[in-house]
């Protein structure tokens, strides 16, 4: 284990005005790890992803306590630009969002946002992001095309894509799989192994065999608390603590 982590979670809460969506999680993400967030429904591992992207700023109701240190530095005090942090820590959700334009400008839409690119980088940015996303050679010749002309796998790599436009260095993916078909579930896993080749990944998911097949270590949620952390071949086979062998055994979730 590194000295400094990529990601380090410090105490860190979340309040839906007097409820506790998230209480008091502590995580340490070292950096090209892919982390898989496991818990039943309704346990905060989403309201957690979305706390670490900044999102819950878009709400009065919602309140973040504690640290989210990304190289070392708290990304939730105040002062911290959210749109900086965000094309630093990108986001893909559970089902894709194509805006009503072209294949490309889905790609290009955080870069135009930012502006101050020119064409030629925007669109050498965009075919950089297609490639790392698998997409580039089914799409190379019709970025013209409505991006809902994509089938559901290449909608959710295209988001992808449009994620690592922005060169983020954490890849946050909130069940990305989970509107999908088995073979395109599986083209998106082989996609993540990639990934974390370069970057820093946090995965949030339903599927125990899938948390198995993809990732490094594994955060198992319990009722907004982090009941147990590890090395996900540890945790998935032999876990410490009763309520994550519960959940694994099928008792609930």
């Amino acid at each position: 284990m590194s000295a400094a982590p990529k990601l380090q979670l410090q105490n860190l809460s979340v309040f839906y005005g007097e409820r506790v969506g998230v209480h008091q999680v502590d995580l340490r993400v070292e950096e090209r790890q892919l982390v898989a967030l496991l818990g039943p429904s309704g346990c905060g591992k989403s309201t957690l992803l979305r706390a670490l992207n900044r999102m819950h700023d878009l709400s009065e109701e919602v309140r973040v306590e504690g640290q989210m240190l990304l190289d070392g530095q708290d990304m939730l005090r105040p002062g911290v630009d959210p749109v900086e942090l965000r094309r630093r820590v990108g986001m893909v959700f559970q089902r894709s969002a194509p805006f009503p334009a072209t294949i490309f400008e889905n790609v290009a839409y955080g870069l135009r946002m930012a502006g101050g690119l020119p064409r030629s980088e925007i669109a050498a940015r965009v075919e950089e992001a297609l490639r790392a996303a698998a997409l580039w050679d089914e799409v190379k010749d019709r970025l013209a095309s409505p991006a809902s002309s994509l089938s559901g796998g290449q909608l959710q790599r295209m988001c992808v894509a449009r994620a690592l436009a922005n060169r983020p260095e954490v890849l946050l993916l909130d069940e990305p799989t989970s509107a999908l078909d088995p073979a395109s579930t599986a083209h998106l896993e082989e996609l993540f192994l990639e990934l974390k080749r370069r970057y820093t990944l946090l995965l949030v998911t339903h599927s125990i065999a899938q948390a198995r097949r993809v990732s490094d270590r594994v955060a198992f949620f319990f009722l907004g608390r982090l009941v147990e952390e590890g090395e996900a071949e540890r945790v998935l086979t032999a876990p410490s603590e009763e309520k994550t062998r519960a959940y694994l055994s099928g008792h609930f979730g």
